[in-house]
């Protein structure tokens, strides 16, 4: 006999929408449970850099979720644009009245999110399979799964399903492809990353452009350093020895000012692709596609994380409303209002990349356009506040009765 539990809203992916929403809808008083395909050391392994929007750090705070934040996070008044061998400082901080550069891995989120998930009594399924999507279009949505490859077939009764379950998962797919809208560039290069053991080079996030491809130099702790180099999507990470990793990092980083990057120990490295990609079909009856099961933004921009608590704090409201009032004008506007943002993010996402990254298939005319579009990024004030503007978060409104 089939176990049925039933749970207002169900969430599916323990990632930082489905943690983000659960906690947003617990606050009022609203029970959810995730269902999450990796066991719980995979997900808090997965190590992913973050950077914070202002926002974010203050509803993180606000709802009491950023102790360890405070304590371990890097906090940068701006970033350092680099190329033809010169360094210019963004001061995020004087451009945008105070709002800071956080750098605080994604993954150190999702760790604090799940432990006070956990400490708050709240149900993570962690490792389950087989989950199917059923009766969105009606007003009892059923997500079955089961614990394990070999155990027997649950289902959860829900008033809402909330796909928070990435670009791969099941939630996307429930949607009738006739009824999806995708929009989609796939770049024709990539990211190598490596956390290497060493102290930090520099004070700040520097993003350089440079005759060689792009490269990226951040920070995870006081002896454990992210950098990242531009290199072919389908690369083999084997053809990469790291002491040719390090010799394009120097090659590319390096400035005439005699800054010189310290190298450490590579304990990890891998390439990964990089793609812009927007399902402008974000409802569908009682599902709610949130993160990147609606979007994905390249890294350039330091928008996946901060998009993804976009996106469920809006629908937190919209559920709360119905839930409690029957208001449903929040629940038939969750699209719009997520996509205005959504679509902000993709262009400015877009915008960093293409300027930042040498494009094979681009003319020596486009290439040319992309050097002039950063020399007056860095020379005209309105573009520096920009830029600034949207690195740092646009604003976001958060009701004060969602985040206590």
């Amino acid at each position: 006999m089939t176990r049925i539990t039933r749970k207002p809203v169900g969430i599916i992916g323990a990632g930082p929408a489905g943690l983000f929403l659960a906690h947003l809808l617990h606050r009022q008083g609203i029970d959810s449970i995730i269902l999450e395909s990796r066991s719980r050391a995979d997900v808090e392994g997965t190590i992913r850099a973050g950077v914070l929007e202002q926002w974010v750090v203050d509803l993180m705070n606000r709802m009491g979720l950023g102790e360890r934040m405070m304590r371990e996070g890097h906090f940068h008044s701006g970033i350092t644009l680099r190329f033809h061998g010169e360094s210019h400082h963004i001061d995020m901080a004087e451009l945008t009245d105070g709002k800071r550069v956080t750098v605080y891995a994604q993954h150190e989120v999702i760790r604090d999110l799940i432990a006070a998930r956990l400490e708050d009594g709240g149900e993570i399924l962690f490792g389950v399979s087989d989950v199917h999507l059923h009766g969105i279009e009606s007003d009892t949505p059923r997500i079955t799964f089961r614990r394990s490859a070999d155990a027997p077939v649950e289902e959860i009764a829900c008033d809402f399903i909330a796909g928070c379950d990435g670009f791969h998962g099941p939630s996307r797919q429930a949607i009738p492809a006739a009824v999806r809208q995708e929009h989609q560039i796939v770049y024709p290069f990539g990211w190598l990353g490596i956390l290497a053991s060493a102290p930090p080079s520099h004070h700040e996030l520097i993003y350089a452009s440079h005759e060689r491809g792009f490269a990226l130099l951040s920070t995870r702790s006081p002896d454990v350093q992210r950098l990242y180099i531009q290199v072919d999507p389908k690369d083999d990470i084997a053809n990469w020895s790291d002491a040719r990793i390090w010799s394009e990092l120097h090659s590319r980083l390096e400035d005439k000012s005699g800054w010189s990057l310290i190298e450490g120990p590579v304990f990890q490295k891998g390439i990964i692709a990089m793609r812009s990609f927007v399902c402008e079909t974000m409802r569908h009856g009682r599902l709610f596609l949130a993160g990147d099961a609606a979007h994905i933004v390249p890294p350039t921009g330091a928008k996946g994380l901060n998009l993804a608590v976009a996106d469920v704090l809006v629908l937190a409201q919209a559920l709360t409303a119905f839930l409690r009032r029957g208001d449903e004008d929040g629940l038939n506007g969750y699209s719009a209002r997520c996509l205005r943002r959504i679509w902000r993010a993709e262009r400015f996402s877009w915008y960093m990349t293409t300027m930042m990254h040498l494009n094979p298939n681009e003319s020596t005319f486009e290439q040319r356009v992309h050097m002039a579009d950063l020399d007056y990024v860095v020379h005209s004030r309105a573009a520096m506040t920009a830029l600034a503007e949207n690195y740092v978060g646009l604003p976001m409104d958060i009701p004060a009765d969602l985040a206590l």
